[in-house]
């Protein structure tokens, strides 16, 4: 049931190629509303900054008011704005920060900057409800691959591990390349996937038992290269899909098994899985069977929520507002490299 006297926020989210804004109130979803460039980036074979600050701007307005309209409300109804801040391409963010700071400070409302990390982890609240406390978040997208421990998503918001190199998804993208898939490369890589022999390639596992709770995958994305080409040179046909099935497996081999040694070494029972690689369905598979196995509670956004959007700065918002936290200053910066213990700015 939705209580009116909860507040009402409206997130805005521009750190990528994604404008994405979200209505919530407490805990229940009211609007999510996005544009995505993605299609202006591909024939480049990814996200160019500038192409997708312009595009931040020209899609702004329009998708501030179709999220209102979507969720049947006004301007005059917000309580509060929430925006990322930080972590992001450095135009692109800053194009969200000023929009949200203009109608912040034209209606005369709070407005808190947010870290798009903490983020990512919030937004379960949406589809299950209130977090565990504590609960471990690995995150994992173009960006992103990183390890949480989550004693409280508005104030406490510890990093254990992070990608060494390259990201998840940025491996994925580059793999896709590699095999000619286009742009983004996770979603066909998952397609193709199906279709093919996880076991047909022994590829490596980067940091697999080093003992941290880092992460590498451009040893990775070599190794795949250099196995393709090596088919190509001898004339031979590139097996497609056993290549895609056994690359993705190393990559959600080492994901699993590392966030599963977060909860082991750290008496947590509870495990969130979030970012664009989220929705990846052998990462979900393999996750589910693991958790089962070691008495782990796993929560995984559907697949919409799990990709950038504007429904997980307002759900953090809100869960801000809540909380009682001080807003933001309206000269907010926006912050590209923006820590992730860092909540809000």
């Amino acid at each position: 049931m939705i209580k009116d006297s909860e507040p009402l926020v409206l997130g805005i989210e521009t750190s990528c190629d994604e404008t994405g804004v979200g209505v919530v109130r407490g805990h229940t979803l009211l609007a999510d509303a996005i544009a995505s460039s993605v299609e202006q980036h591909a024939r480049f074979g990814g996200v160019v900054p500038e192409v997708a600050s312009r595009a931040h701007l020209e899609a702004m307005a329009p998708t501030v008011e179709r999220a209102l309209a979507d969720a049947g409300v006004a301007f005059a109804d917000v309580d509060a704005f929430a925006v990322t801040a930080g972590p992001g391409l450095p135009g692109a963010l800053m194009v969200g920060v000023a929009a949200a700071k203009a109608y912040a400070l034209s209606l005369g409302k709070p407005l808190y900057g947010v870290n798009h990390l903490a983020a990512h982890v919030c937004v379960d609240q949406l589809e299950h409800g209130p977090l565990p406390k504590p609960c471990v978040a690995l995150l994992v997208s173009g960006g992103h691959s990183s390890l949480l421990l989550v004693p409280d998503v508005a104030s406490d918001v510890r990093s254990l591990g992070s990608t060494v190199d390259d990201a998840a998804g940025e491996a994925f993208d580059k793999v896709a390349r590699v095999l000619d898939l286009g742009f983004p490369g996770g979603p066909v890589i998952d397609r193709r996937a199906r279709e093919g022999d996880p076991a047909a390639i022994a590829f490596p596992r980067g940091k697999y038992n080093d003992g941290t709770y880092d992460f590498s995958f451009s040893g990775l994305k070599t190794a795949v290269a250099r196995w393709v080409e090596a088919k190509e040179r001898a004339g031979e046909p590139v097996p497609v899909a056993d290549v895609a099935a056994s690359f993705q497996e190393a990559v959600v081999d080492v994901l699993t098994r590392k966030a599963l040694k977060v909860c082991r070494d750290n008496g947590v029972h509870d495990l969130l899985i979030g970012g664009g690689v989220a929705a990846n369905s052998r990462l979900r598979a393999l996750a589910q069977e693991r958790c089962d196995a070691a008495g782990v509670r796993l929560r995984v956004p559907r697949p919409k929520l799990c990709t950038d959007n504007g429904a997980m700065v307002a759900a953090l918002g809100s869960e801000l507002v809540a909380n009682g936290h001080a807003p933001s200053a309206l000269d907010l910066p926006a912050d590209s490299s923006l820590p992730i213990d860092a909540v809000t700015l």
